[in-house]
């Protein structure tokens, strides 16, 4: 009666469900872990977005690892900026998508360590190797308010560190690699500055980490394993329809004459 499932067709039939459930079921876990790490994230940016502002110094030092625990954590710096070794990162887009620098002005605290503040965006010259109009940082000794964030790397960010950059234009906001460049400490990670505002506007605020959305994975791991509760479902429906048509099939096949007598 079911012998038709022996044959090559069917077999194969059979072995490309078998393989697409475990990979359907595996793909849905796989969107409801993003959903949970999402879900995690926010909360972490809400928390750490409410916390009152510490010092920077407080959480990092040079060479330190900001730990994702301290991500986006409200800080303060004091000290003076040191615009004569002002640097632009490259490839920075704003609120619109558009795409331009973001300015980078290290700030020389008290005991003469550095700490890197990231501006904000300003928008590329035409000249893509000419250094971009950037309004001048506050002169004197200021206290700037910002969101701490880590090192940018490679690895974590996917942006490749270019060699050979204009003058004072860099790929990433690195720590570690400032350091080299000015000569003094520079504690770990960088500030992102949320206070004083700007005036006129610019450089343009890096705008508050979204922390409300959730995203679609916990509908795609729900998709994934409907689709995955289907394959088995539509195998039986395709099985017995396969054996109705193999039935009628006999019921209306002409029986075989006869010898005459």
């Amino acid at each position: 009666m079911y012998r038709f499932l022996l044959s090559r067709q069917w077999v194969i039939l059979t072995l490309i469900g078998l393989v697409l459930i475990p990979t359907m079921i595996e793909l849905g876990f796989w969107q409801l872990h993003r959903h949970e790490r999402r879900v995690e994230q926010n909360a972490l940016i809400a928390r750490n977005l409410e916390a009152e502002p510490v010092p920077m110094e407080e959480l990092t030092s040079p060479g330190h690892t900001v730990p994702r625990s301290d991500y986006w954590r409200q800080i303060t710096a004091t000290g003076t900026f040191d615009t004569d070794h002002e640097m632009v990162v490259r490839r920075r887009t704003n609120a619109d998508d558009r795409v331009g620098f973001h300015v980078l002005t290290p700030l020389v605290l008290a005991d003469g360590r550095a700490v890197l503040v990231n501006r904000g965006w300003v928008p590329a010259a035409a000249d893509q190797k000419a250094f971009p109009e950037v309004p001048a940082a506050p002169s004197g000794t200021v206290t700037v308010t910002g969101r701490l964030k880590a090192d940018e790397t490679t690895g974590a960010s996917g942006i490749k560190d270019l060699k050979g950059l204009p003058p004072r234009q860099v790929m990433l906001i690195n720590s570690e690699q400032q350091a080299r460049l000015l000569d003094r400490q520079v504690l770990g990670g960088y500030l992102e500055q949320t206070a004083p505002k700007p005036s006129g506007g610019s450089p343009e605020m890096i705008p508050t980490p979204d922390h409300d959305s959730i995203g679609a994975h916990m509908a795609y791991a729900v998709q994934w394993w409907l689709f995955a509760a289907a394959v088995p479902v539509g195998w039986v429906i395709l099985v017995r329809r396969e054996r109705r048509d193999l039935a009628a099939a006999e019921r209306t096949a002409p029986e075989p004459a006869t010898a005459a007598a």
